[in-house]
């Protein structure tokens, strides 16, 4: 399995001289939470924390204390009309000039987001597969496009996001990690079957959806029914992706709606393990 992600390694080797900016208090309506951060250097930024005149505020600090070299002094903005944004709360800011060990912090907190973020299984490098993958990339998930066909893959130019070339798609679902969600949407309707019983199974996974018309989707039943003997699996089944308001087939258009569907179903599987656990913990 090739990976490719974005990662912090690659600004701070660009950018050593940089400042942390860190969300260290939010009260009311505010871009983001505390949880929000980025580094900014003399010619480039990485991440952010929010955007609009918050940021350009934080961004004009730490760059007159990259000039100066003096540390700068934490920031408490109230978002109002005064700077031309109009949230209403108040965002605090912490300013750290970055040293080895903070790099290596942020390098080590980054890989835990990453390694954090819900898994989504593309199966089939097609048109749709292809947009699809490209669409997902700009969520904070973890998509891997996964093929029979290594010719297809080779094509493949989607950044960030990882490739699976197999001869058995079948096994990458059963091998997935809890909370997963599974796309499917090959280039054989047979293997569309398979991988799709495969994925139902999983009591555990946040979406199961597959690319197909009314007569796909029947068809599928019936099939589940004769050949796996578990029909009631069918009614967790997404058939056909991305809704059906829309009468658009292009597989840009499909791909849109359905990353809309995909990410809400594995974002919201992901928020609700984080509370069950946060409850188990009390």
């Amino acid at each position: 399995m090739s990976a490719a992600r974005e990662d912090i390694r690659d600004f701070l080797r660009r950018e050593p001289a940089s400042i942390l900016v860190e969300v260290t208090g939010v009260a009311g309506s505010a871009p983001r939470d505390t949880d929000a951060w980025m580094l900014v250097s003399e010619h480039a930024i990485f991440a952010t924390i929010g955007g609009g005149q918050l940021e350009y505020m934080a961004i004009d600090q730490a760059r007159r204390a990259l000039r100066s070299g003096l540390a700068a002094e934490p920031m408490s903005v109230p978002l109002g009309p005064e700077i031309g944004q109009c949230c209403g709360g108040r965002v605090g800011l912490a300013f750290t000039v970055l040293n080895p060990q903070l790099a290596n912090d942020l390098v080590a907190r980054s890989d835990r987001e990453m390694a954090a973020r819900p898994h989504v299984y593309v199966f089939g490098a097609g048109h749709v597969g292809d947009a699809l993958a490209m669409a997902l990339s700009l969520a904070p998930l973890r998509v891997v496009l996964v093929d029979t066909r290594e010719d297809e893959l080779t094509a493949c130019t989607v950044p960030r996001i990882e490739t699976c070339l197999t001869a058995m798609p079948e096994a990458v679902v059963r091998d997935a990690p809890a909370g997963s969600s599974f796309v499917i949407l090959t280039h054989d309707h047979a293997l569309d079957f398979l991988i799709t019983a495969e994925a139902l199974k999983r009591s555990d996974a946040a979406y199961v959806g597959m690319i197909g018309s009314k007569t796909k989707r029947a068809t599928f039943r019936n099939w589940l029914a004769r050949e796996i003997g578990h029909a009631d699996l069918f009614d967790r089944l997404i058939c056909p992706i991305g809704g059906t308001a829309i009468k658009d087939k292009r597989p840009t258009v499909i791909a849109t709606l359905a990353a809309a569907e995909i990410m809400t179903a594995a974002l919201s599987w992901a928020a609700e393990r984080i509370k069950l656990v946060g409850a188990v913990n009390r």
